[in-house]
């Protein structure tokens, strides 16, 4: 980092600092001791926001070593947010943009988050940023201090979770809550302190209005004490309330002061109503009636004893409740005499401490009645002092057995719920409402090979997968935050090491006012299940791979054995430039394997040109397929270039090469031995560097023997042969084919499927496929288009057709005499009602291509629409 060569003259130790020497600056040094003496966690960054030193304290508590240069103030560049793994992941972001804006503004700022202790373990700080700059504003330095605030953010969470409860005990004690920002004079009531000054709590309280309501002569030291606490000082005064009816209410205030995150002081105290206290005897007698009433019916006594006379005083409901008159006057055998044996001692003991006065109180005891029975006594007592300086310890006496005796309840409960869950066959567990551990059942101890006792302390990344625990605990704390049920799928470490999968539910139970009581957790064990799932994933995986190696050329989909061979030749014989000769039925898909070879050849950078040789008339196939001059023929008005000229450099596909006439077979003979052409009306012969592929559906041997086909031709074309099995042949690619066909009609028809129906696939498997590829494809999508529902499915009709019975070696377009073939054509015609494709077209019926058919009709002069006007 680049560093100016002199320091301002006016640094506190009032030398220059000479950068370029390479010696530590003594301000620098100065600094670091400075730090390392405050007793709070300090630190200090260079202007770009690099954390260059922290103070022992700091580095004890973060676990560095002892050469670590963050010890040292050795400057290292290394980007100001690498520190931030030392701060809770849920603070990054909050953390990360505060001091981003700090260092972009140059300004101090200040931001609350929970930083990680050498024993991993995080605590809240609140962190103040200052800089430190030279006299002409050059900043030097970021100056930071962190305070440990972890103790006051519990103990906010801990309030929020007790507010039901601290609500009750606030109306049942007549002690309100308060709150008071100094700086902005924002005031926090809670509803009994409302109730108390008698404002609306709607209202906004503000300071002139609390001090309208105090009493004229008490406003003096009302305000004296509001003045002390504003500058840090606690509170704890008395004072009367005086109300627009004359009526005075007595008030004991207390509270304390705190900073909050910005720095402003808050006081934080209670409000107690002591009015009844410090009444008259009379106003007492008055009021003893409903008094009465009110502990009777919140079974909470009042009891006294005062220290100088030893003197005690109770209530009609504490006599009560400890079972004698309410006229009886109590002494401390009295009391010891109901006491319960084993808890004597703890009375004892406290009623000399309360005789010697200046001791607060809050314990539980047991009654032992003379009836046998047990009562359970929650005590409060409070020192306080009269106007003359006697002192007395006043509390309260409150009858908890119902209370106790739920929680017995309770707990013998969940025994009987223990000793049920330890016979079930999966692992249980119990938590606490933060996720303590409770309790789990015999078989989930057998699991872990421990006590209760040793799970109790231990932690659950011991037991979770290390891949796991994460989102684990975040799962959790969703659900502490929010108290709903929710499940999840994790790993469990057995006894011997080896981690199984569980499926666990974990369920609240909660109380009456809906607070969280337990957790239950159930694991069911899903090892088997998850086991399966990722060996398929990976089948899954491989079969992919598989298929995107071997199995998937183009849109040629499977992968059974008869196209593993295919595709096998293709691979061979792609990269040469030999001749292929296609052979199969039609519908096979023959085009596609001459796009395989073409795109896995050299020349798959150039053209591809598909010609189907018996869809074009005898009259324009030279043409076509050479090309022809200005003039060659009526209507040839210029030159158009051929077939092979326009793929020159390429590959041209040959579909139907069995269809072709004898003299264009003799021309073609001359390009695959000469590598030239002649267009039509020239006899200039024109060189073209093509490769030749050609398919045909037809028998050419057979043709070779009636005369119809050249066997010179056949052994030039025949150079490399490769057969297309037919789909009967291919039963294991169905169902690839059909989740192929599925997803493109679906993709391109906005449908999606979910599921095939069991059915459908197993038809698909049985029938013979005369079409073969080309007529599952339409039957796909037709079932595709006329779906309604998320389950594909195909009509049984579709599939349930008898072929048309010619044979190929009378009618399939061969027979000798036109009539006859005509004939034959409108027969397939008429039964077809004028279709030409798809699965019940007379193409599949007559087993020729849509495109030959097509040309045959047009060259035989047949109407097809006569035929689809008869259907009408």
């Amino acid at each position: 980092m680049a560093m100016p060569s002199q320091y301002d003259a006016n640094r506190p130790d009032g030398s220059n600092i000479d950068y370029a020497s390479g010696q530590e600056p003594s301000f620098a040094a100065q600094l670091r001791k400075t730090l390392n003496t405050i007793p709070a966690y300090t630190w200090y960054a260079l202007p770009s926001g690099v954390l260059t030193f922290v103070n022992e304290g700091y580095a004890n508590y973060l676990g560095l070593a002892k050469n670590d240069p963050l010890r040292h103030g050795v400057e290292i560049d290394v980007p100001w947010d690498t520190h931030i793994e030392l701060v809770h992941p849920d603070d990054h972001e909050e953390t990360l943009r505060i001091g981003a804006a700090c260092n972009r503004t140059g300004t101090a700022g200040q931001a609350a988050f929970r930083i990680r202790n050498s024993e991993g373990e995080y605590r809240w700080f609140l962190s103040r940023l200052e800089p430190l700059r030279a006299s002409d504003g050059t900043l030097l330095y970021w100056i930071g201090i962190n305070l440990d605030i972890d103790d006051r953010k519990r103990a906010e969470d801990a309030l929020r979770r007790n507010e039901h409860l601290q609500a009750e005990a606030q109306r049942l004690s007549h002690t309100g809550s308060i709150g008071w920002n100094v700086s902005s004079d924002e005031h926090f009531w809670s509803g009994e302190t409302f109730r108390i000054f008698e404002f609306d709590p709607s209202a906004k309280v503000s300071l002139p209005m609390i001090l309208e309501r105090v009493h004229p002569q008490d406003r003096p030291t009302v305000k004296m004490a509001l003045d002390a606490a504003a500058i840090g000082t606690g509170i704890d005064f008395e004072c009367r309330l005086q109300f627009p009816d004359r009526r005075i209410k007595y008030l004991h205030v207390v509270g304390k002061t705190e900073r909050d995150s910005t720095g402003s002081i808050e006081v934080i105290g209670a409000v107690m109503d002591i009015t009844a206290r410090k009444l008259t005897e009379v106003e007492f007698r008055r009021s003893k009636a409903h008094l009465t009433d009110a502990q009777r019916l919140s079974h909470t006594g009042s009891a006294g004893m005062e220290a100088g006379t030893q003197r005690m005083f109770w209530s009609e409901e504490t006599a009560r409740i400890y079972g004698y008159p309410p006229d009886t006057e109590p002494t401390p055998d009295l009391i010891l005499q109901r006491v319960h044996p084993e808890d004597i001692h703890l009375l004892k003991s406290v009623l000399e401490r309360a005789g010697q006065g200046g001791s607060d109180f809050d314990f539980e005891h047991r009654l032992l009645m003379p009836d046998g029975s047990i009562k359970h006594i929650h005590s409060l007592a409070h020192p306080l002092r009269d106007a003359d300086g006697n002192e007395e310890s006043v509390g309260a006496i409150m009858d908890i057995t119902e209370r106790k005796e739920a929680e017995q309840r309770l707990k013998q409960q969940e025994a009987e719920l223990r000793q049920v869950v330890d016979l079930a066959p999966q692992l249980i567990a119990v938590f606490g409402p933060q996720r303590e551990r409770l309790y789990l059942n015999r078989m989930t101890l057998d699991y872990f090979g421990m006590t209760l006792g040793q799970w109790r302390e231990t932690l659950p990344s011991n037991e979770v997968h290390p891949d796991d625990t994460e989102r684990l605990r975040s799962q959790w704390g969703r659900a502490i935050s929010s108290g709903t049920a929710f499940e999840i799928e994790f790993r469990l470490r057995r006894n011997d090491g080896v981690y199984r999968w569980f499926l666990s539910r974990h369920n609240p139970v909660r109380d009456d006012q809906g607070k969280v009581l337990r957790w239950y957790a159930a694991c069911a064990d899903i090892d088997d299940r998850k086991r399966a799932e990722e060996s398929l994933q990976r089948e899954n995986a491989a079969l992919r791979e598989e298929l995107n190696q071997a199995s998937m050329f183009e849109e040629i989909v499977g992968s059974s054995e008869p196209l593993r061979k295919v595709l096998s030749q293709i691979s061979k014989v792609a990269p040469s430039d030999s001749t292929v000769l296609i052979l199969g039925q039609t519908g096979t898909g023959k085009e596609l394997i001459a796009r395989a070879i073409h795109k896995r050849s050299k020349r798959a950078a150039r053209a591809f040109v598909g010609v189907n040789c018996g869809a074009i008339p005898t009259s324009l196939i030279a043409s076509e397929l050479f090309g022809h001059e200005k003039g060659a023929f009526t209507g040839a008005t210029q030159r158009r270039l051929g077939r092979f000229e326009a793929a020159n450099g390429g590959t041209i596909f040959l579909d139907e090469v069995g269809d072709l006439p004898p003299d264009i077979q003799i021309a073609l003979l001359r390009v695959l031995q000469e590598r030239e052409i002649e267009r039509v009306g020239s006899d200039k012969p024109v060189p073209v560097d093509v490769r030749v592929l050609a398919a045909t559906h037809r028998d050419l041997d057979k043709l070779v023997s009636e005369g119809k086909f050249r066997q010179d031709l056949l052994y030039r074309l025949n150079v490399v042969p490769i057969t297309m099995p037919p789909l009967r042949e291919r039963a294991a690619d169905i169902p690839i084919l059909v989740e192929y066909f599925i997803a493109r009609f679906g993709k391109k028809m906005g449908k999606r499927f979910q599921t095939i129906e069991n059915r459908t696939l197993r038809m698909m498997r049985e029938y013979e496929w005369p079409g073969n590829v080309r007529e599952l494809q339409n039957v796909i999508e037709r079932a595709v288009t006329l779906s309604d529902s998320d389950t594909f499915s195909v009509d049984e009709a579709w599939l349930k057709r008898e072929p048309f019975k010619v044979s190929h070696s009378s009618v399939a377009l061969n027979g000798v005499l036109l009539a006859h073939e005509k004939e034959v054509i409108e027969a397939a015609l008429a039964q077809s009602h004028g279709r030409i494709s798809g699965p019940a077209g007379a193409a599949i019926k007559l087993g020729v291509p849509d495109s030959t058919l097509e040309a045959k009709i047009k060259r035989l002069g047949i109407d097809k629409y006569r035929f689809k006007s008869q259907a009408g």
